[in-house]
């Protein structure tokens, strides 16, 4: 988890927890009939993996990467893909779905420990979202071996929709938190990982009605060979040399939080802090490491705002 919660719950509160999307996740809301709506958020989790998941050979998305085209079966596939494409031409593709040729080969080289550097070139000719048309009913492809990878965006999309779930149930006060990434209702006291230093803490935040979501390549990675390769990849060269170590996006939902975490990453410090001057909708938290290896910190005004002294 990437971030410790906190927060002003009183009884008759639920609480439960599991495992989902190759991750943990945990809920906890205030409801006066005490209903424990575990199985059918662990519903919601499945429609959406079979959907979304890249893992599954049967869901929506791995059809289409075998095929190049699909129509859309259930809600998920294109509201996901619409935001991965505004998030794509707000960020100049640092954001792209069609990464998934060299998510692929990242995930080959961790299972096996061997290096992949040398396929990169020739991988990257299968990345470009400009090969990728969609509308509300289909999706397609018009060039071969080109596949999407919307697991950068899928979490915090989760997110969002069991939040609406419970909102449906009459459920207004909330925490929703899937791998990290998090939202809630009311206030909530939130710490930001050092990422230096995993069981340490930077920052106290409290939150007030909104996502939160934190990208970072320090808890998935793999060395071989003296070098060390990050699963969150560069959708233009592959490898990523950013000098960020960590990226905490703050939004009002999951799905557009999560989308621009992953996409400040690749693009770096200074080209994030461009990107936050433009979009004023977004608040962030970024660490980095300063000179002789110590992490320092960029936050928004929007942030600083939030810091619990």
């Amino acid at each position: 988890m990437l971030f410790y919660i906190s927060g002003v719950l009183h009884a008759p509160e639920v609480r439960f927890e599991g495992t989902a999307q190759g991750t943990t996740y945990h809920i906890s809301y205030l409801d006066e009939e005490q209903r424990n709506l575990k199985v059918q958020v662990d519903s919601i989790f499945t429609e959406i993996d079979k959907s979304l998941s890249t893992y599954r050979t049967d869901s929506e998305i791995s059809t289409f990467n075998q095929f190049g085209a699909f129509r859309f079966q259930s809600v998920h596939f294109y509201p996901v893909l619409q935001k991965a494409y505004e998030v794509y031409k707000a960020t100049n593709g640092a954001f792209d779905p069609t990464i998934m040729p060299l998510t692929e080969a990242y995930r080959k080289g961790k299972a096996t420990g061997k290096p992949w550097l040398h396929q990169v070139d020739s991988l990257l000719q299968y990345v470009g979202f400009q090969y990728i048309t969609f509308d509300k009913e289909t999706v397609q492809s018009s060039k071969e071996h080109v596949r999407l990878d919307l697991d950068g965006i899928a979490q915090g999309y989760t997110v969002d929709v069991i939040a609406a779930f419970l909102e449906t149930k009459g459920i207004v006060d909330y925490v929703v938190e899937v791998g990290g990434e998090l939202r809630c209702t009311n206030t909530r006291t939130v710490s930001i990982e050092d990422p230096t230093q995993p069981d340490g803490r930077l920052a106290l935040l409290k939150l007030n009605n909104l996502s939160m979501t934190t990208a970072g390549n320090y808890n998935d990675h793999y060395s071989t060979g003296g070098q060390t390769f990050n699963h969150i990849l560069h959708p233009k060269k592959g490898i990523i040399q950013s000098d960020l170590l960590s990226v905490t996006i703050i939004a009002k939902d999951g799905i557009t939080a999560d989308a621009y975490d992953t996409a400040c990453i690749v693009l770096g410090l200074e080209e994030t802090k461009k990107l936050l001057a433009e979009h004023p909708e977004l608040d962030a938290y970024l660490v980095y490491r300063g000179t002789g290896g110590a992490p320092k910190v960029f936050m928004t005004e929007g942030v600083k705002r939030m810091l619990v002294n």
